[in-house]
């Protein structure tokens, strides 16, 4: 065995592991936020939830990837204990498809398939539409290709003929559950070092192959690997809260059962496997037919584990729950409860759970914004020191908040990732801050109203009055901030709230006003007429920092008409909530036309605002007016032509 030859068996590894990343993230940024719904939806009990992660582990090609989604989204409270333990299960028998996979590789000529995946994976690749597609098929060849390496490099090292190598093995008792112990060991330890359980297959499946390693023993390496590929979701979860861990605890008593009721009928097990593919351990020979035989047993193993388990979900969660109790249920709720730093799933699921995290800091700064409220008209000593101590706790989080969900955001951004998702976490980023600002406004104001609790003067009933109504034009629009950060409906407009922040620009106007004209008719004291003013003041920023969080997520500006909304900011458009892909061109027309509503724009009109640098004809305004009709559904026909001048945009058609 020559050093070039290890080092080919060791590339072609590497080229495995990097293939099956590059295929698995592919596929899971096709597949964009719906493996997401349907990890976080098709879970209404055992049954479908097993499905569910047999059907997303075999297209994901990774139940590591499943495995750790799955804790993220027990972490992030969208999936039980119980629901995340039957996808575990499912991820297990999903996994078994890269075994067949492999053992195909072995058996069959790939490299009539790498070469034009290659191909085809670069022209995808440098068309921007199409890249996630190029990155799979490049994925795809590689993984080939590493199968295709590892075979040549098989022959290559000719071990059955190699007397230390067949003597190394040959030592061991193949009738010994000793030696079975051994292997097992060694598949555990092996998998966990590596952190792919596909890798290590592939070293079992080269080492059968080759007619060294025996099927007893390969099989011994076969079962620690699902021991050992638990390791990533534990590692993963270490980090997280009590349920996440686990989750993460469950999968590794699932596959540790598994090995024990087998090692329990390990030689009858084997030897009626093997029968299923018609290889006799007892006689020699037959190597080519091993990689089936592995791969039939770690399916069989899967089923037959998951089979035994599926009705006993609560036993094995209860199990888990006794031996992680939860000691923290009695303390405060700390100031994440969805993302941390130890889980790190796909962009897709982190980004997320980011999501899910923003929404709690703005309803915490919602309900400090309502602890403020209350502060101003509580007379009890006690209950004001109270909850004026809840404010400052609550200020603290906020700050914690903004620094933890940055980081955590910043820490996804260096991932490879879709414009759709770059946009997302630049939306969050700036939300973070503003939201962070609110909490500030929050405790100085509540500041504000201590200091007007420990002086001599109080503010008339006017004055009261008078804060009573801008906290009320506050809280209208810090309950319009949360429709539009929740982001449950997508037929959201600006007008509303630019409506209430106008309300509270003219409101903070007039009781500036009134607490001057209060203090120059000695009404007040200076002291507190600026007490006042600096309330009012505080108040209108926060409502300026609500009103920036609002056009982060919806933009400044917007136009609308019934069920289509044009982000001018975004450039998208939607059509009664579904994104319409206008092109840049399509875009600017129709925006062009809802501005001007109701009035018929000439053709030249057109030319010369759309196609102002551009020598074009009256034809090629037909032509994209008539692909933004295919686009815009319903709301085509309110786009009319008058014939010889030119088009408008009709908005009284009922």
């Amino acid at each position: 065995m020559t050093i070039s030859i290890v080092l080919r068996l060791l590339g072609a590894l590497a080229l495995l592991i990097y293939g099956m990343k590059t295929m698995s993230d592919a596929l899971q940024k096709m597949a964009g936020s719906g493996l997401r719904h349907i990890l976080g939806r098709m879970t209404s009990n055992r049954f479908t939830g097993m499905l569910t992660g047999t059907f997303v582990t075999c297209a994901v090609q990774s139940s590591s990837a499943t495995t750790v989604m799955t804790v993220s989204f027990v972490s992030a409270g969208l999936l039980t204990l119980a629901q995340a333990i039957s996808v575990i299960m499912g991820a297990n028998i999903g996994t078994t498809l890269t075994a067949w996979i492999m053992s195909f590789g072995y058996n069959v000529d790939l490299t009539n398939v790498v070469f034009p995946s290659f191909l085809i994976g670069i022209v995808l690749i440098y068309r921007r539409k199409h890249r996630t597609a190029g990155d799979f098929l490049f994925g795809l060849a590689f993984m080939f290709w590493s199968l295709v390496v590892l075979n040549g490099a098989g022959r290559d090292m000719d071990m059955q003929h190699n007397t230390s190598v067949v003597g190394f093995f040959a030592s061991f008792d193949t009738g010994s559950y000793l030696t079975i112990f051994v292997f097992l060991l060694a598949g555990t330890i092996i998998t966990c070092l590596v952190q792919s359980s596909a890798a290590v297959m592939a070293i079992t499946i080269l080492l059968c192959s080759t007619g060294v390693l025996p099927i007893y023993m390969g099989i011994a390496l076969v079962m620690g690997e699902n021991i050992g590929t638990t390791a990533t979701a534990n590692l993963a979860a270490l980090g997280a809260g009590i349920e996440a861990r686990r989750a993460a605890l469950a999968h590794l008593l699932f596959n540790v059962f598994g090995v024990i009721w087998v090692l329990a009928v390990f030689y009858p097990f084997v030897d009626m496997v093997c029968s299923f593919v018609g290889y006799n351990p007892a006689e020699s020979g037959q190597a080519e037919r091993l990689p089936v035989v592995l791969a039939m047993f770690h399916t069989c193993f899967n089923v037959l584990n998951t089979a035994l388990l599926i009705g006993f979900v609560p036993v094995l969660e209860r199990i888990v729950c006794r031996i992680l109790p939860n000691k923290n249920a009695s303390k405060p709720v700390s100031s994440l409860r969805f993302i941390s730093s130890g889980l790190m799933a796909t962009p897709e699921i982190s980004v997320f759970q980011a999501q899910k995290e923003v929404v709690l800091y703005a309803e915490r700064m919602q309900r400090m914004f309502g602890m403020v409220c209350v502060l101003l008209d509580e007379k009890d000593e006690k209950e004001f020191e109270w909850q004026y101590a809840r404010i400052t706790k609550y200020e603290n989080i906020a700050d914690n908040m903004e620094v933890e969900i940055t980081a955590y955001l910043k820490k996804v951004s260096m991932d490879h990732l879709s414009d759709d998702t770059k946009d997302k976490i630049q939306i969050m980023l700036s939300q973070t801050g503003e939201l962070e600002s609110i909490g500030d406004a929050c405790y100085k104001t509540a500041k504000a109203i201590n200091r007007l609790r420990n002086g001599r003067e109080d503010f008339s009933d006017k004055q009261y009055e008078g804060l009573h109504e801008m906290m009320r034009l506050v809280n209208e629009a810090v309950t319009q901030m949360m429709v539009v950060v929740g982001g449950r409906r997508n037929d959201l407009t600006i007008d509303h709230s630019q409506a209430i922040e106008r309300d509270i620009n003219t409101l903070r106007d007039r009781l500036k006003t009134d607490a001057i004209n209060a203090v120059n008719d000695r009404l007040c004291s200076s002291a507190l007429g600026s007490l006042y003013s600096d309330i009012v003041s505080d108040c209108e920023k926060l409502g300026d920092y609500v009103m920036n969080v609002v056009e982060v997520r919806l933009g400044k500006r917007l136009l609308s008409y019934r069920g289509l909304y044009v982000n001018i900011d975004k450039k998208s458009v939607t059509v009664d909530g579904v994104p319409a892909g206008l092109t840049r061109t399509e875009f600017d027309l129709l925006c062009l036309l809802l501005v001007n509503r109701g009035k018929v724009l000439t053709r030249t009109q057109l030319l010369n605002s759309i196609w102002s640098d551009v020598v074009v004809t009256e034809r090629t305004v037909n032509i994209n007016i008539t692909r933004l009709r295919k686009k815009l559904g319903v709301y085509a026909r309110n786009i009319e032509s008058r014939q010889g001048i030119g088009y408008m945009f009709n908005d009284d058609l009922e």
